[in-house]
């Protein structure tokens, strides 16, 4: 989700003077060294009053805080039961939910389109193994992955193979320790899930070393082995995520709107409940609700669409950077398993926390990355390689430095690896980058927005995105539906965490 600029710097210095405003948002203008200029005709009887900040990306969003009822010209309007902006796994699994189980109609709103961010560039781990039980992701997780396995079965009684569908694949997962303390600290872990009624045991480094030859952790290393866990292929999923959508679109319960952005939220005077999304060129009303599921965008869109008005709340949510390195048709080893360092999860949980200056705008003074060794095997024969986490704002440049290190830890795992250089594997060699939707404290935020009647926030799941994507759809759909929740939403509500 991107915002778009609707005016040069110089040109809100005197935005009261001949600045075109109304009810609607202006159409895309043209882009031009790094600000957006350009603005259509209107009609003097739409001109309201227009208020204009800077994300910290170097773009604006557009805040109302006065509205007419007439709408500027070329722009569109349309009606739906509930309107969707980011069409990430999140929006997508969301849009799932309410075509399948209600008769309401559903528009999907995003700058881009699906898998072109962090959903595209992650692993695809659908895993249990690196969560705590009774910790408040735990039960969202499990509901999910349940969720998965569902799916998975039915696309078996269809007659279809979820590998070939989802890119789905039994291969369980491998939490993966090298010293003694993490070994006591693997052991306590295999117990824990064990309790909670997974299938879970400890591996020596022996066994361990049957299970993947390719793998060495010294002999004080181990594991912990959860057979159940999965993966999936981000690309295949959501194309299938997509087709399953599309086929309510006939029935006039569906509707997309990529490359269209979400520029601000339209109240009603009386109620001030949120009464449609304004895209670049569009005006969708929503009956039901309006939900933002925008991933690392969240933050800053919220903070824009509320600053002028009355509502105090602060999203959180920071992108998060990370690279992953593939290695295409990889063939020296193949992974039978997931693999994944222990320290992975404590650089997961525990961040230093980007400050904000006054203006909203992210200060990224300590941008130091961690890099924790994660393995796959995905389902085109590529080797995937990560993983990174640093804070470095709205940037999607690829760090050779960080890929560099990626390469090194692997090789700290992997000895048939190790004493090569990663410019051999120069052709065959991508760089995944992904912008994390970060939370402070670990969780995501799911609910409705107090203060903004029918408003709903689906966002901040970090690199657990895919992992619960169907247990954050039920969720949402049975909060807009009033229906009995399967998972406790208390620990995920916006109130006294973005808001007093």
């Amino acid at each position: 989700m991107e915002a778009i600029s609707l005016c040069s710097p110089n040109r809100t210095k005197n935005r009261n003077e001949n600045f075109p405003t109304s009810k609607t948002i202006f159409s895309r203008p043209s882009f031009v060294s790094g600000v957006w200029i350009g603005f259509p005709a209107y009609r003097s009887s739409e001109i309201s009053s227009l208020k204009v900040r800077k994300l910290e990306s170097g773009r604006c969003f557009c805040i109302h805080s006065e509205t007419t009822s007439l709408n500027p010209i070329g722009i569109e309007k349309s009606e739906f039961d509930v309107v969707i902006v980011g069409a990430g796994i999140i929006g997508l699994t969301i849009a799932r939910q309410f075509l399948l189980g209600s008769n309401l109609s559903v528009a999907l709103v995003d700058a881009g389109v699906p898998c072109s961010g962090a959903t595209g560039a992650g692993q695809g781990y659908i895993w249990m193994s690196h969560k705590i039980p009774g910790k408040d992701i735990w039960e969202l997780s499990r509901r999910s992955k349940q969720l998965w396995e569902i799916l998975v079965e039915r696309i078996h009684l269809l007659g279809m193979d979820p590998l070939k569908v989802l890119g789905w694949k039994k291969t369980g997962s491998l939490l993966i320790g090298r010293t003694l303390e993490d070994l006591d600290m693997l052991e306590e872990r295999v117990k824990m899930l064990s309790d909670a009624g997974l299938r879970a045991e400890y591996l020596s480094a022996t066994t361990l070393h049957l299970k993947e030859p390719a793998l060495e952790v010294g002999k004080e290393g181990g594991a912990a082995f959860v057979p159940d866990d999965c993966q999936l292929d981000a690309h295949h999923t959501v194309a299938f995520l997509e087709k399953g959508n599309r086929s309510f679109a006939s029935e006039g319960r569906y509707a997309e709107f990529y490359h269209n952005p979400a520029i601000s939220l339209l109240r009603s005077d009386r109620s001030g409940e949120v009464e449609a999304i304004r895209t670049s060129n569009n005006f969708l009303y929503s009956r039901k609700a309006v939900i933002i599921a925008a991933g690392a965008w969240s933050g800053s869109l919220m903070r824009n669409l509320v600053m002028e008005s009355d509502i105090e709340l602060d999203v959180p949510v920071q992108p998060r950077k990370g690279h992953l390195l593939v290695l295409e048709n990889f063939s020296q080893f193949r992974l039978n398993h997931g693999l994944m360092e222990l320290g992975y999860v404590n650089h997961e949980i525990s961040a230093p926390v980007p400050s904000s200056s006054a203006s909203g705008a992210i200060e990224h003074e300590n941008s130091a990355s961690s890099i924790s060794m994660t393995a796959m095997t995905d389902v085109m024969g590529n080797l995937v390689l990560g993983s990174s986490r640093q804070f470095t704002g709205f940037n999607t440049e690829t760090e050779d430095a960080i890929v560099n290190r990626i390469w090194e830890r692997a090789g700290e795992f992997f000895p048939s690896i190790k004493e090569q250089s990663l410019l051999n594997f120069s052709r065959g060699k991508k760089v995944r980058i992904g912008l994390r939707p970060y939370m402070p404290d670990g969780k995501p935020l799911i609910g409705p927005v107090p203060g903004l009647p029918k408003l709903f926030l689906a966002t901040g799941h970090e690199g657990g995105g895919l992992c619960m994507a169907l247990g954050t759809a039920e969720m949402v759909a049975d909060m807009v539906l009033g229906n009995t929740g399967k998972v406790d939403c208390t620990p995920f509500s916006i109130q006294g965490r973005c808001c007093s």
